[in-house]
């Protein structure tokens, strides 16, 4: 691409308007110099040309043929028709010019069946059909997106003897690919003998046009290798796709390029610069190319508002639309949707809804993709209620509307009601796409039921989508979450193609399973492959080596993310370093490194430390740790449990009381906990000492009996967490936990040999961790736990996480 930057002269630019008279046509000298024939050369609007038409009919010239071609053009160019018709019908002997500035008019305003009407009457009317003819239809094809009939007239050019014109197949090169059947362009251009700029600019335009963007700037490179000049049409085509591929090493080279031709002055270009380097990350060289612009678009400010919106700097965005509308610019549906996007990235409910006011003000409500975005908005500032209530009123639904509301319904903890609409969808006959499955398998990973992802496979088979890249990512990602991870990385394996997100799935799916070696293994691949890590591969193997123990592994890791790869640790890494160094006991390095963090701790960082303190039972360091936390005031009411429960095994039953005590007066309450299990089609949920379910008695009486089984194999309840109650209370409040009685049902109600898979709300307890570890031995059974941390594989009286948990 280097060779971008080499200036060559451009060959002339073919015209592409027609002879305004052909050369037969004999017209006298002294109809040109009259002054009305200058007046309508000038003329700027139908008022004006309303103006001049009785100057022309006083003065006997409105049956010159130069004048009634004339006002026959002038009518089609201001967007009226009719009159151009009431011209042209009246005429005695019609000119072929008459009939060639009719059918472009036709064409021009896209009424592709009359043109086509008008061009088998000129056939018929004996009128032989130039070049230009021809690619007027084309256009008018084009940009009804009707292939078909483009097809058509591409047969008529071929038996009109045109299929070795340059201009007319540049033309149906341009039809082919605004119809998105850019393959046959690409035939047609590769069977060309000779290629202008105006060829090559087509068929790059279309491939970056139609997401093929490694085609496109191939294309470039090719035409420079054929000694082809690229030109502001080049550039202001390749930069999308540049951006596309988020290649910024190319994307500087074409830059470099336009500030040696001189193209930076033209906004389109500038535009498209700004636009490239927001998506390709540095947003920073994007604002100096937007702030040293002469004059901006409207389009130039959406950029710059999308390009800090998708860079995590969502306030700068919002910022720049206030100073748009300061400014006086009025937004456009696209700059809406780009606010939209900042105040969901920022969970900003009021000022989504501000803006949603200026939605109706701008009388954008009735914008299909403007709702769409505000049904993401409320999705994403966890009002999915808002969000229903906009996608059941709104009329025009698109497939987008319905992805919107499922995938709102899904990361929203809502997953059967993202499976219900998917299936109101279908009802509906709107045709599925990747996004709706990856939405459906989101919905589905959630509820981790390994017999619904099966079902949501196959209808990705069905849907003949095994080969797209986001959605295999999902079903990697899904599998993995619904304990079927051997089966996620058979899909892996056999992906052709791999993402950053799908690396990504695969290392997070090995650290939640607590295969961090596994993990390990997986990233190393990566790195020696054409892939880069980026900041979440970086949390995904952190987090796998702190969930395995992998102490001087996860070091390394959180060392060369910043020297080798230049990536800036965010919160959420310094969390994971904290829970790395916490659960292997380190607690005083940990309590230093917080303290020595460039940026000042969070809530998560403060938390992993409670947790780690919990687990090595140092209250002192807890202690402090809690005093950071609280003072930041988290939502999260499991914080408070988690140092009641610190107090708790450290017999300090005082502060226990004290912790209660405070939860009550700020209203916090405890969450119960419950375990769920999936068994013939439908889902059972237990509580800690329910007996509502129709077989709680057998559940009871077989529990009772597995306890002693497992207690002759070694179990010791661990009482550590409850008091004031009696030894055998204590026990039995133990026996009775949600996950005790789902595995209990499960094994009741499975043959031999089946694994059993519970989903648990809660982190998973000490006693019933250390229970199922004793269950998986006496009965034989592999039993797969989901908490809300991660998953644990009990097995022959062993459990995967080897104590990290």
């Amino acid at each position: 691409m280097s060779s971008l930057l080499l200036p060559r002269t451009a060959p002339p630019p073919i015209s592409a308007s027609p002879p305004f008279l052909s050369p037969r046509v004999h017209i006298p000298p002294h109809v040109y110099k009259h002054p009305a024939a200058i007046l309508l050369e000038l003329c700027a609007s139908m008022r004006e040309l309303h103006q001049f038409l009785p100057l022309i009919i006083k003065n006997g010239l409105y049956n010159e043929h130069l004048f009634q071609t004339k006002l026959v053009s002038l009518f089609c160019k201001f967007g009226s028709l009719s009159d151009a018709v009431k011209v042209f019908e009246p005429i005695e002997s019609k000119i072929d010019p008459l009939y060639h500035t009719l059918l472009k008019g036709y064409a021009q305003q896209s009424n592709l069946d009359s043109a086509l009407k008008f061009f088998a009457r000129m056939k018929h009317d004996g009128v032989e059909p130039n070049v230009y003819n021809f690619s007027y239809l084309l256009k008018a094809c084009a940009d009804n997106c009707d292939a078909r009939k483009g097809r058509e007239i591409h047969a008529q050019l071929v038996l009109n003897g045109l299929s070795a014109n340059l201009y007319a197949m540049t033309s149906v090169m341009n039809l082919y690919a605004k119809c998105g059947v850019v393959h046959d362009a690409s035939k047609m251009f590769e069977r060309m003998p000779v290629r202008d700029l105006v060829c090559w600019n087509t068929v790059i335009a279309g491939f970056a046009q139609n997401g093929m963007s490694k085609r496109a700037v191939d294309l470039v490179v090719m035409m420079q290798h054929e000694r082809q000049s690229p030109d502001l049409v080049t550039v202001v085509s390749i930069l999308p796709a540049i951006a596309d591929l988020g290649n910024l090493r190319i994307g500087r080279s074409v830059h470099a390029y336009v500030l040696r031709r001189g193209l930076e002055s033209y906004v389109n270009v500038s535009t498209a610069l700004l636009d490239m380097y927001a998506k390709c990350g540095p947003v920073g060289t994007a604002r100096k190319i937007f702030d040293s612009m002469s004059s901006r678009t409207v389009v130039s400010w959406n950029s710059m508002i999308a390009g800090y919106a998708q860079n995590g700097d969502s306030e700068e965005a919002l910022d720049l639309f206030q100073k748009m509308r300061d400014e006086g610019l009025k937004p456009s549906n696209v700059t809406v949707m780009g606010a939209l996007q900042a105040c969901a990235n920022l969970g900003d409910i009021k000022r989504g809804q501000v803006i949603y006011e200026l939605v109706k003000q701008f009388g954008l409500d009735s914008d299909v993709s403007v709702m769409n975005s505000l049904i993401s908005m409320y999705c994403k500032c966890r009002r999915v209620d808002a969000a229903a209530d906009l996608f059941t009123k709104l009329r025009a639904k698109t497939l987008v509307s319905w992805n919107a509301m499922i995938l709102g319904y899904a990361q929203n903890g809502r997953t059967m009601e993202a499976i219900s609409l998917f299936g109101q969808m279908q009802e509906h006959n709107v045709k599925r796409d990747s996004f709706t499955l990856v939405s459906v398998i989101t919905a589905v990973s959630e509820l981790s039921l390994l017999r619904q992802a099966k079902w949501i496979h196959g209808l990705v088979i069905r849907s003949c989508l095994q080969n797209d890249v986001f959605v295999m990512t999902a079903l990697v990602d899904m599998y993995a979450k619904c304990g079927a991870i051997h089966t996620a990385r058979k899909l892996f394996d056999g992906t052709d193609e791999r993402h950053v997100t799908t690396w990504n799935a695969m290392i997070d799916g090995y650290g939640t399973h607590g295969f961090g070696k596994e993990a390990v293994e997986l990233f190393d691949d990566m790195c020696r492959g054409d892939i880069s890590p980026n900041d979440v591969t970086f949390l995904c193997i952190i987090s796998a080596c702190s969930h395995s123990g992998l102490l001087q592994e996860g070091r390394q890791y959180f060392t060369i993310m910043k020297e080798k790869y230049g990536l800036e640790p965010a919160m959420d890494h310094y969390g994971a370093m904290v829970d790395l160094l916490g659960r292997a006991g380190q607690l005083e390095e940990a309590w230093d490194f917080i303290q020595k963090m460039a940026v000042e701790p969070g809530i998560n960082v403060y938390g992993a430390m409670l947790g780690a303190c919990r687990i090595h039972k140092n209250v002192d360091l807890g202690e402090k740790a809690a005093d950071k936390l609280f003072e930041l005031e988290p939502d999260e009411g499991g914080y408070h449990v988690l140092l009641a429960n610190m107090y708790a095994i450290a017999s300090m039953w005082q502060k226990v009381a004290k912790v209660r005590t405070l939860m009550q007066r700020k209203g916090i309450q405890k969450t119960p906990g419950c375990s769920s299990v999936d068994l013939i089609n439908e889902v059972h949920t237990f509580y800690s000492g329910s007996t509502s379910h129709p077989q709680s008695e057998k559940i009871y009486a077989y529990l009772g009996k597995l306890i002693e089984r497992i207690k002759a194999a070694g179990y010791t309840p661990d009482t550590s967490s409850i008091h004031d109650v009696e030894d055998d209370v204590q026990e039995q409040l133990l026996n009775t936990h949600s996950e005790k009685l789902a595995i209990s049902f499960g094994l009741l109600n499975t043959k031999p040999g089946t694994t059993i898979h519970i989903r648990k709300n809660l982190r998973v307890c000490a006693d019933c961790h250390n229970a199922t570890m004793f269950i998986s031995l006496v009965t034989k059974r592999e039993i797969i736990v989901r908490d809300m941390h991660r998953f644990h594989h009990f097995k022959n009286g062993t459990c995967s996480c080897g104590g990290y948990w």
